[in-house]
């Protein structure tokens, strides 16, 4: 087995642009190289040609390979349905729940999953460049990790660390990390990467140069902080940073509190004629163009939600004013008349109205739908919508993605606002995922990370 462990001090310290990078460098060189995640927890995901669902980061790195996205490169998936519980993909498709109060014994079949399908892809390609969650040094969640450490175990993996030095503190968490693992572990630590780096090396190189002294271990490289890096994010914690601005029409996004498949509004942050926002307040909406209702794992929660906070009679006045209306997924299903989940499938059994912009009726069933659409978009939903999807300036769509679709993207702005699209969405990420590999190459050790991967710790 060939393969090697992207793993970081912290969430968000750069392993997805360390992995996805690295994808694309290996590719380059003519490597078979396959991405994987054992363990992804969120809401943004997407649908393969073989219909399985996987973390959408998973599948953006596939493309930074040139391979087809797979099941096994993300076995298990998490959606988070609440602060204590979690929706579970396996290998593609539902399989129940996991709760914090299970968290170690309910995840020991999801180990040998994500494990299998590790060693399935190590068989049919050359390179496995695997992305760990989290830190690899939570102590507290040692005994049951598959993702990290335990992953590195199970395939005798060398591990990188990534750390975000645009945060402070990046060497103390790069020599805490290694203070924390066991023997066994820090056998397989073998070196670091830092991430985000503004200024000259030269002022840098003083503490690489402790760094290796203090841990034995070296630094692979430094990646610069970059404004252009920018990839389809996991979680709703980057929902700040997804802004547009400087377009003469505003586009408001509605942020739900399970927000899911924001990602679907990423084409219309390249428009340069838009003003892209998320917006959780009336007054965010009131001077809007466009008002989007997003994709949510919780349509009938966050339609109270909603309610809750007068966002419902904001939209209600935006439409009346003859302003258009854009209802993704879960909030294609909030402007019809009525959503039923009689089975309890989102929570207890129940049957709520709904914004009544559109004459569409939504009832909840146990089969997910997971499916994709040609040139682009997928469904990722257990509600069946039943009744029309436009109604003037109200569009609604159960398909996610579809403005990635460039033209279709072209007719809805145009009818929509009466902007003309000036951006090409497959283009703009094939130059994102060209800078990764651009930067991976010059600031990264890239032919001695590959022969680690080959050739492991020595």
């Amino acid at each position: 087995m060939s393969g090697l462990l992207v793993a970081g001090t912290t969430s968000d310290a750069g392993k997805s642009v360390v992995t996805t990078g690295l994808c694309r460098a290996f590719a380059r060189r003519g490597v078979h190289v396959a991405p994987y995640k054992a363990q992804n927890m969120s809401n943004n995901s997407m649908v393969t040609r073989a219909g399985d669902e996987i973390g959408r980061a998973q599948w953006v790195q596939a493309l930074a390979a040139r391979a087809e996205p797979e099941a096994a490169m993300n076995p298990v998936l998490l959606k988070p349905g609440s602060d204590q519980r979690s929706h579970v993909v396996v290998m593609g498709h539902p399989a129940g729940e996991v709760s914090s109060t299970d968290w170690e014994a309910g995840r020991a079949h999801l180990a040998r999953a994500a494990h299998a399908a590790y060693d399935d892809l190590a068989s049919r390609f050359e390179v496995v460049v695997a992305e760990g969650a989290g830190s690899p040094a939570e102590i507290n969640l040692r005994r049951g990790d598959y993702v990290n450490m335990g992953l590195a175990r199970h395939a005798d993996l060398p591990v990188v660390v990534v750390g975000d030095i645009d945060r402070g503190g990046v060497f103390a968490a790069f020599v805490g990390t290694l203070a924390l693992l066991d023997e066994d572990d820090a056998r397989l630590l073998a070196g670091w990467v830092v991430n985000k780096f503004r200024g000259a090396r030269s002022l840098l190189q003083p503490g690489l140069d402790e760094l290796t002294a203090r841990t034995g271990r070296p630094t692979y490289g430094v990646l610069p902080w970059h404004p252009d890096v920018w990839l389809d994010s996991e979680d709703a914690l980057d929902l700040e940073g997804r802004r547009s601005s400087g377009g003469t029409a505003r586009v408001a996004v509605v942020r739900l509190p399970r927000i899911s498949n924001f990602t679907d509004v990423d084409a219309l942050g390249l428009e340069p004629d838009l003003d892209v926002v998320f917006a959780s307040t009336p007054r965010a909406l009131a001077d809007a163009d466009l008002v989007v209702l997003p994709g949510t794992r919780a349509t009938l929660s966050d339609l109270a939600w909603l309610r809750e906070r007068g966002l419902d009679r904001a939209v209600l006045a935006h439409a009346a004013a003859g302003r258009p209306v854009l209802g993704i997924c879960g909030g294609c299903q909030m402007l019809g008349t009525t959503i039923a989940d009689p089975d309890g499938i989102e929570g207890p059994p129940t049957t709520a109205e709904g914004l009544g912009l559109l004459a569409l009726t939504t009832t909840f069933g146990a089969e997910k739908v997971l499916r994709t659409h040609q040139p682009a978009g997928y469904e990722i939903h257990h509600g069946r919508v039943s009744g029309p999807l436009v109604d003037g300036p109200v569009v609604g769509t159960m398909v996610h993605g579809s403005l990635e679709d460039d033209a279709y993207r072209a007719r809805f702005l145009a009818d929509a606002l009466g902007v003309t699209s000036r951006a090409s969405f497959p283009a703009a990420r094939e130059r994102r995922l060209d800078l990764l590999g651009d930067l991976v190459e010059e600031h990264l050790d890239v032919d001695g990370l590959l022969r680690l991967a080959r050739e492991g710790i020595r």
